[in-house]
Formats: C-alpha cells, sequence, structure tokens
C-alpha cells in the first residue's frame, strides 16, 4: 500500500473497538475493482489511478458494533482529488438540477422535515439557530432559511460554498461554529464519507445547546449481507446487487441501525424519538391517495419498524 496517498485505521471508527476482521480484500488494481471505477467516475469526470498504486481496498467488520468500514481510506490529499476533480464540480452541479427536475418531492420534503425539527423547540424560527454540516449545495439551508430559521452552513468544496454564498446562505468554518451553539445540526449522507465519524459525532455534540439535537442521515442496505456475499462489482448503482453502500473510496463505512446507535451511546448521546404524532401534523399533501399513504406510513417506517438509518440524538 502506497503509505503517501492512503491511511490505515486499526480500529473501528465508530465504536473504537479493536476486534475487527477481515471481510474481504483485494488490490486496486484488481480488473473488477479498476473497470468499476472506470464505469462509476467516467460519467462524473474521471480517475486518476496514480494515486492508487500498490493500494489495497480491505473492507473490515467490528465484531463489537457490527459496522462494515474500509480499513485503508484515502488521505486528505487524495480526499481533495477526488471530490473536487474526479467528480467534476460542473457535472455535479448538472447532476443536481437533474434530480430537482425529475423529482421536485425533494423540496417538499425538505420543507416538511425542517417544519417537523422545529416544532421540537420551544422557541419562534427566528429564535432556533440550525446547522447543515457537509451542506453540499446548499438546497437544504435554502429551505431553512425560507421557513425564517437562522442557519448556517460547513462545507470543504470551495466550488459548493461559492455557490452558497452566492445564494445568500451563511457559510462558517469550523473555528466561528466553536463559537456559536445551535439547537439543531444535520447532517445528510455525511457520516459514510468521513475518516473519523465517531470523533466527529463527539466534536459536533460540542456545538448544541443544552437539548439541541443532531441529525444522522446515511444509507440504509438491510441486505447488505446478501449482496456481499457475491460482490458483484458489475451491478449498477440502485440496482439490487449494488455494492454502491461499500463503494471504493467514497462509503468508507455502512452502517446498519445498531452501530449508529452505539456510536451514538459511545460519544455520551442518546436517541430521541420525535413523536409520530408531530411528524404527521407537519406534512402535507395528504389530499391525494399517494400523499396520504406516503405521510402515514414513512414515520412508522423509520420510527416503528426502524428500516432506515435516519436518526435524531441528543446529549445524554
Amino acid at each position: 500500500m502506497s503509505k503517501s496517498w492512503f491511511d490505515e485505521r486499526k480500529c473501528c471508527p465508530a465504536c473504537g473497538s479493536e476486534q475487527i476482521s477481515t471481510r474481504y480484500q483485494a488490490s486496486y488494481s484488481d480488473p473488477k475493482i479498476t473497470k468499476y471505477l472506470i464505469d462509476f467516475y467516467s460519467p462524473q469526470g474521471g480517475v486518476e489511478f496514480e494515486y492508487l498504486s500498490d493500494a489495497e481496498y480491505v473492507l473490515c467488520d467490528c465484531e463489537s458494533c457490527s459496522l462494515i468500514f474500509q480499513k485503508n481510506i484515502p488521505n486528505d490529499a487524495v480526499m481533495e482529488r477526488l471530490y473536487e476533480h474526479w467528480i467534476d464540480p460542473m457535472i455535479a452541479f448538472e447532476n443536481r438540477n437533474s434530480r430537482f427536475t425529475t423529482n421536485p418531492e425533494i423540496h417538499t420534503n425538505y420543507a416538511k422535515e425542517i417544519m417537523t425539527i422545529g416544532s421540537c423547540f420551544n422557541a419562534s424560527p427566528s429564535e432556533t439557530r440550525f446547522l447543515d454540516f457537509g451542506m453540499g449545495w446548499g438546497d437544504w439551508l435554502l429551505m431553512a432559511n425560507g421557513l425564517g430559521y437562522e442557519s448556517f452552513g460547513l462545507e470543504l468544496s470551495e466550488s459548493r460554498i461559492r455557490h452558497a454564498e452566492g445564494k445568500g446562505i451563511k457559510v462558517i468554518t469550523w473555528e466561528e461554529a466553536q463559537k456559536l451553539r445551535f439547537d439543531f445540526i444535520n447532517t445528510e449522507q455525511v457520516f459514510e464519507h468521513i475518516a473519523e465519524p465517531l470523533e466527529t459525532l463527539k466534536e459536533l455534540k460540542t456545538l448544541l445547546k443544552p437539548g439541541g439535537i443532531i441529525k444522522i442521515s446515511v444509507p440504509t442496505a438491510n441486505d447488505i449481507e446478501r449482496r456481499l456475499k457475491s460482490m458483484d462489482w458489475g451491478a449498477p448503482k440502485g440496482t439490487r446487487n449494488s455494492l454502491n453502500n461499500v463503494a471504493p473510496l467514497e462509503h468508507i463505512q455502512c452502517f446498519n441501525r445498531s452501530s449508529l446507535i452505539r456510536m451514538a451511546e459511545t460519544a455520551g448521546m442518546d436517541e430521541f424519538k420525535i413523536p409520530l404524532i408531530k411528524q404527521w401534523n407537519n406534512s402535507f399533501g395528504w389530499f391525494n391517495f399517494n400523499g396520504f399513504i406516503r405521510n402515514l406510513l414513512i414515520p412508522i417506517y423509520r420510527n416503528i419498524l426502524k428500516r432506515q438509518n435516519y436518526i435524531f440524538l441528543t446529549s445524554k
């Protein structure tokens, strides 16, 4: 493995346990993985294989919390190349626009979520402070601003920061965030990408006001064990056998609900359960059949059946 471009993790990044075992191991020069990377990144920008020379993709299990994670992860230099060059910002922005065009309900879902969260605080929106950690292009924050909340964003990508600032979003640095305190911190599709999720959660916890809430939403793969038995690198994203949940370089940990809860407990946090009635009261679009069914069942699916990696946390 090239020590210049990859870091090795020797314990579970979610709970800190050293009781880990190797599930799968292959060189990045393996033809199946090479083809996977070319097929995945070529439409987005491209792959610089010189950064992967002598590196190995190693998938591990934590025997303590059941997290599945990659042992060898790109260092900061490769992460910057990956998210700002392999994934071309202009193409990423066009893909973002396409998602909003084909799925206009994204904005509706943002509004429902923000209104539901806001109902958990005994304060007006203007007195409620939100932080979006890993804000991307800032779309969630635009909705929060529109609903009157005092909102801030944290992001590493310079292209995304410039776009968000151009839309009037307050983008702050980590040092600036430490001088503020937040009622709510949003992390949407972030924790599967970061090198030290447990330490990051502990640090975010310090930014909360008393009674503050953190949301973690990460990809769900309830059938991941079946997918990992076949290891079908040729399965496209979104298909039944897709390995996107353990995608090399990007999805460096694959959570299930128990590993999320264990990480929270290790960080000194408990699950915060938003009452179903609050979730239903802040939904809209009840007056058509599909909307009625969706509004009724999604809170049950998430909170009662616990079939999504979508949780809220508060300090113990």
